[in-house]
């Protein structure tokens, strides 16, 4: 039997290049696994984005997940989800303003929120927290998908029970943000390494009218493109209408925030809209 005193720490025995080959190896097989997930999500076809984000939900045994992408590491735009509750969640990021999504991409750097009910979290994204609360999602996990100062999005997790991510959970989810990086980028994955061409597929006309209400509001009131998107999503929440539908009433002339005017620099062609019923009997009046 071997006297247990004779036995040395394993860092006494193991030589600095022994650690940095154990370790690279314990690397490429996590990696190895995370790609082999992929495939078996996208069964024969070549891997692409959907199929890793879809991957990455069942690995963590998530509600789902959600990619969101960036033109040049500027506003987050949502372009893949795993269902449309999940798109929806991603969706109120967008129009709220507030979420983790937006936080890991300004930090680049994960951003791990356990419980979407807790106080902190609830201090943090107050509009968001209670929005992910009512539909029954307690935490949320942001991944920043980039390379150095190549930003090219963020992968957002999100499940059910509180709790964190195990360490093993929460280093595969890295992984598997660098394999979206990776997949973003490879022309021989089928995804065009114009990055304006994977989000322009999922850049709907609801979309294209948010950011089109933000440029008239910003050239009229002469305020920047964000400062005329916040004023837009302020109205939304606070009026309880959807961003699309505020973005429609700004573009028709319907609607008119703080100074805003109409073309000819006349009256507002109708009232100020202030509460969601009004908004459908004007629809219904229209």
């Amino acid at each position: 039997m071997t006297n247990i005193s004779m036995i040395r720490p394993l860092g006494w025995t193991l030589r600095p290049m022994a650690v940095r080959v154990w370790t690279d190896w314990v690397d490429h097989d996590r990696s190895a696994r995370v790609w082999g997930a992929i495939r078996a999500v996208a069964d024969g076809a070549s891997p692409t984005l959907a199929h890793a984000v879809s991957a990455c939900a069942q690995a963590l045994s998530a509600a789902g997940a959600g990619l969101a992408m960036t033109r040049d590491g500027g506003m987050l735009e949502p372009v893949l989800a795993t269902s449309p509750e999940i798109a929806d969640l991603d969706e109120l990021q967008f129009e709220l303003g507030d979420g983790p999504s937006g936080e890991a991409a300004a930090m680049s750097a994960p951003v791990l929120e356990p419980d979407l009910a807790g106080v902190a979290a609830g201090r943090r994204w107050p509009a968001f927290a209670a929005a992910g609360g009512a539909r029954n999602v307690r935490g949320v996990f942001a991944f920043p998908v980039a390379a150095g100062a190549a930003r090219v999005g963020v992968l957002t997790v999100y499940r059910r029970e509180p709790g964190p991510l195990q360490r093993e959970q929460l280093e595969q989810a890295l992984v598997f943000a660098d394999a979206l990086f990776v997949l973003a980028l490879d022309n021989r994955q089928g995804v065009s390494a114009d990055l304006d061409e994977v989000i322009e597929a999922a850049f709907t006309a609801r979309r294209a009218e948010v950011h089109q209400a933000a440029g008239r509001l910003a050239s009229q009131q002469r305020i920047s493109v964000t400062d005329a998107l916040a004023r837009l999503r302020a109205y939304a929440y606070s009026s309880g209408l959807s961003l699309y539908k505020v973005a429609i009433d700004v573009m028709s002339d319907r609607l008119h925030l703080d100074g805003d005017q109409p073309r000819g620099g006349g009256p507002p062609a109708k009232p100020q809209l202030t509460d969601p019923e009004t908004a459908e009997k004007e629809e219904e009046e229209d």
